[in-house]
Formats: structure tokens, C-alpha cells, sequence
């Protein structure tokens, strides 16, 4: 059994089954995330070495989608309300990185590409950061590896949390798009929540993502590198238009529901992409300390948001 798993040809075969599958209405994130990790584990990635590219260039595409299911009115409202929570746990977080940096004796940069990815948008915003700072390959892949395993688990907690608490929809859409660091595990975990806290997440992260530009700037006097450029992160641009569209053009009313569920889809599609990158070995490449620094940092942000919004 064992040898036929190891043939390329059906490796390949049951990848793109199971993907076919997570396109399916009958699964839902964890399910998706925890399948492409089973397979990573069990069988291997047949695909690891292309699919980066992809993961990001589908979340991006699904994340526009979504955009065809909010109104102007629901954006606008969302982004003002978690405008100051998202400002003041940036700062708060990027602080805290850099003196828990010190404690635990973190080379700097490891723990700048940390702090960068709880504070705003996980691994978006340590590939935005690493060309500015210029880190080491290991140092990335370890910023990386630490921020994907605390948003896997991030997917089924936070539902699990927000139902016991009996957290609204509104409460929970802006707490996972504080709390949780990738855009891809907040939406999912949002999305098993409930649609209005699908829409209220969706669009208070990616208003926290755009703080990637002032981030960067502020990033290239600190580490004294004037030369490199900032990775815009367009893509908002179109999810933004995707809105003004479904909020002027009555005509696209008929059709938002099927885009936004095949949005839907794509984004389980997603996290089994990210479940699939992730195996027993990168897990055991991560060290105590940089977990450490990680964990507390998402412990202080995901509790001290929590308390702000339902006090």
C-alpha cells in the first residue's frame, strides 16, 4: 500500500480529487485546511514546489469575489468601526515584538517578520517586509511556518470561542479580522461564523492590510535600507471596485449570490492549498523561542481585542 502511495502518477491523482472536493458545498474550512495537511503528512505534496504562487494569486482572486456581496453602506460601516482597534493593536503589537524580541534574545529581523505578520496580515505582510529588511531564507520560512500553524489553529478555535461566549456577528467578523493574522483563516473562520461576519471580517482585514504601506515605509528608516521598494498590496483595489459595482450596478444583483459562493469556494480551495504546504518536518523546524514570541503576541492581541469589543 505504501509503494502504490508513493507513485507520482497517484499522488497526483488523489491531490486533485480532494481539491475537486473542497469545491464542493459539503466542506467547510477546518475540513478543507485539515484534508491538505492529512494528505502533506500521509502521502506528500505532489505539487509543493509551484503552488505558492498559487495560493496567493487564488486568495487574492476569492477575496475579490467576496466583494460582490457587500454594499458600500456595510464597507464603510465596517472599516469605522474597527479603524481605531485596528491602529492601536499595530502599534501595540509591533512594540511588544520588539522588547519580547530582546527577552527571548531573537535576532532582530526574525522578530521584526513576526511581529509584522500578528500585527497586520500574516504571511502577506512578511513577504512585504522581507525584501526590506532582508532576512535570511530560514528566517523567513520560519516567520512563515510559525504564523501558518497559529492560523490553523486560529480556524477552529476562534468559532469555537465566539459560540461560547455567544459573541454576535458583528462582534466576531471584527474580532477574527484583529485576532487572526492571515486573510485566508480569517475569512474562513468568519465564513463558518456567519455570512455578516463574514462581510464585517473580510473588509475590516483588508483595510488592515493596507497598513502594510505605512509599515513598510516606517520599516525602511529602521533598518536603514532606502533602496527597496514597497509591495503594494492591489489587489484591495479591485475587492473595492468589486463593491462600488454591487452597490450601483442593480444589474449584478442576480448574479452576486453565485460569485460570492464561488468565492466561497475558492477560499476552502485555498486552505487546502495552505493545509497541503504544511507537513511534520516544517513543524519541527520551528524553535521555542520564535513559538514563544509568536504565541504571546497572539495571545495579548486576540484577549485584548476580545475584551475591547465586548466590553
Amino acid at each position: 500500500m505504501t509503494g502504490f502511495l508513493q507513485n507520482e502518477t497517484i499522488r497526483k491523482t488523489i491531490f486533485i480529487i480532494l481539491a475537486l472536493v473542497c469545491l464542493t458545498s459539503f466542506i467547510s474550512s477546518p475540513v478543507a485546511l485539515i484534508m491538505g495537511f492529512g494528505l502533506a503528512v500521509l502521502i506528500g505534496n505532489p505539487f509543493e514546489k509551484n503552488l505558492h504562487q498559487y495560493i496567493h494569486l487564488l486568495l487574492q482572486i476569492s477575496i475579490v469575489g467576496l466583494g460582490f456581496g457587500l454594499k458600500l453602506n456595510e464597507a464603510l460601516t465596517a472599516g469605522k468601526t474597527g479603524f481605531f482597534l485596528t491602529v492601536a493593536s499595530i502599534l501595540i503589537v509591533m512594540v511588544l515584538g520588539t522588547i519580547l524580541g530582546k527577552i527571548f534574545k531573537l535576532e532582530n529581523k526574525l522578530a521584526y517578520l513576526i511581529s509584522a505578520g500578528t500585527a497586520i496580515c500574516g504571511g502577506s505582510a512578511i513577504a512585504a517586509i522581507s525584501p526590506i529588511i532582508k532576512p535570511t531564507t530560514k528566517e523567513i520560512s520560519l516567520g512563515l511556518a510559525i504564523i501558518f500553524t497559529l492560523n490553523s489553529i486560529a480556524l477552529f478555535i476562534y468559532p469555537a470561542i465566539g459560540h461560547v461566549l455567544h459573541l454576535s456577528q458583528e462582534q466576531f467578523g471584527l474580532w477574527c479580522a484583529v485576532g487572526i493574522h492571515d486573510t485566508s483563516s480569517v475569512v474562513g473562520a468568519a465564513g463558518k461564523y456567519g455570512n455578516e461576519a463574514l462581510k464585517i471580517a473580510t473588509t475590516v482585514k483588508l483595510a488592515r492590510a493596507l497598513w502594510i504601506i505605512p509599515v513598510s515605509v516606517i520599516t525602511m528608516f529602521i533598518f536603514k535600507n532606502k533602496e527597496s521598494k514597497i509591495k503594494i498590496p492591489w489587489f484591495i483595489g479591485w475587492f473595492i471596485l468589486a463593491i462600488l459595482v454591487n452597490t450601483y450596478c442593480p444589474v449584478f444583483d442576480d448574479l452576486s449570490n453565485y460569485v460570492t459562493g464561488l468565492a466561497k469556494s475558492g477560499l476552502h480551495l485555498t486552505l487546502f492549498f495552505i493545509g497541503s504546504t504544511l507537513s511534520v518536518q516544517t513543524l519541527k523546524t520551528i524553535g521555542v523561542k520564535p513559538l514563544a514570541v509568536a504565541v504571546i503576541l497572539w495571545i495579548t492581541i486576540s484577549v485584548g481585542s476580545l475584551i475591547y469589543i465586548i466590553s
